[in-house]
């Protein structure tokens, strides 16, 4: 596969490569990241590679990643139609100011006209909300972003960590009410953050959006850097957003190692694969401070793991979840003993006795 190799973004018809290039560590001006040239080189590689999905935030760098991309696309020859541009909105910028930011439509709106102005360009191609605005009814939120793409400001809609009921509740207004539906949803997920398939992952399969995982390395834990006996001495600037890590996190990525070396390539690849072959997951988000650590996670995009190398991974990470996701297992068995529904073996039932009498 490579990034041309393109897929509809949930129930749309907008095409997007199968990763995401992710502009969270655009800048320097929170100590870490990249320079504006090693971001604009970064674009650049992506874009030649076939890649035409961008996702930025006006609270990522204070606003200097959204101006990054605006400055790339305005000074280089490349085709701003051409690329996907998405951004997010919720946060402030401006301390003090309680409408600065959230999902209202004042804040809503004055949102995306700074953003506009940092990213050079007349519309976006998708919106996020990046946060759950406690404060605010979501027909208000859905009703202002239905404005902005009347208006031919913004082309669609997504979401990004809100809880299932609330996406569920937002597409369902947006259905019911014919404005803009929601196609994609941005989450945590990988390896050590999967209690999203409890609730997330089957409702955003059910209705139509497409699943964009965030942090699929988990904060760069799994990307390689970090073992047992190194785990506390690795030199990152970002170190803080790994923190502290249990054993059942390292048996992880002894599992990663594993396969990993069996195949010739790096535990990220193997981790960035895995998330790739999730069901429900559409374009993944990646993200690098440097052109290596860049390339070297296109190269997941070569790697098809097998259904034996998928099993010892979902099961070394196997997670917890939350009543009523961790009964399906329990409730299929009750349900439909001892069959096999797409593709799926379904145990015998601890409800049934080995007689074959029926009462």
């Amino acid at each position: 596969m490579s990034l041309d190799a393109y897929i509809t973004l949930g129930r749309s018809g907008l095409r997007v490569s199968p990763f995401c290039l992710g502009t969270m560590t655009f800048g320097q001006d929170l100590g870490w990241g990249a320079s504006p040239e090693e971001s604009a080189a970064m674009l650049a590689e992506y874009l030649d590679r076939g890649g035409n999905f961008i996702d930025t935030a006006n609270v990522y760098t204070n606003g200097h990643s959204e101006k990054i991309v605006g400055d790339f696309f305005t000074k280089s020859n490349t085709r701003r139609d051409n690329a996907v541009i998405g951004t997010k909105f919720f946060c402030s910028l401006f301390e003090g100011d309680p409408n600065a930011g959230g999902a209202g439509r004042k804040a809503l709106m004055q949102q995306a006209q700074a953003s506009l102005r940092r990213l050079q360009t007349d519309y976006i191609d998708i919106y996020w909300l990046h946060q759950w605005d406690r404060t605010t009814p979501i027909e208000e939120t859905l009703r202002g972003l239905e404005d902005l793409v009347t208006s031919g400001k913004v082309r669609y809609i997504g979401l990004s960590d809100l809880p299932a009921w609330k996406v569920s509740e937002a597409q369902t207004i947006a259905h019911f009410r014919g404005w803009s539906p929601v196609i994609a949803l941005q989450l945590e997920y990988s390896l050590l953050e999967r209690s999203v398939e409890g609730e997330l992952i089957p409702m955003a399969q059910a209705m139509g959006i497409g699943v964009m995982p965030w942090s699929p390395l988990k904060s760069g834990f799994l990307s390689g850097k970090y073992t047992r006996n190194n785990a506390g001495s690795v030199d990152t600037t970002r170190s803080a957003h790994v923190g502290m890590r249990s054993e059942a996190d390292y048996a992880v990525i002894d599992s990663l190692k594993a396969i990993a070396d069996d195949l010739g390539v790096s535990i990220a690849t193997v981790a960035l694969a895995w998330v790739r072959s999730r069901p429900g997951v559409a374009s993944t988000l990646i993200g690098a401070r440097r052109m290596d650590q860049l390339t070297a996670n296109f190269a997941a995009l070569d790697v098809t793991l097998t259904a034996e190398q998928v099993a010892a991974l979902d099961a070394v990470s196997k997670p917890v979840l939350s009543f009523p996701a961790g009964y399906a297992q329990l409730s299929q068995m009750l349900g439909f003993p001892g069959t096999s529904i797409d593709g799926v073996q379904i145990l015998p039932s601890p409800m049934l006795a080995a007689s074959t009498v029926r009462y």
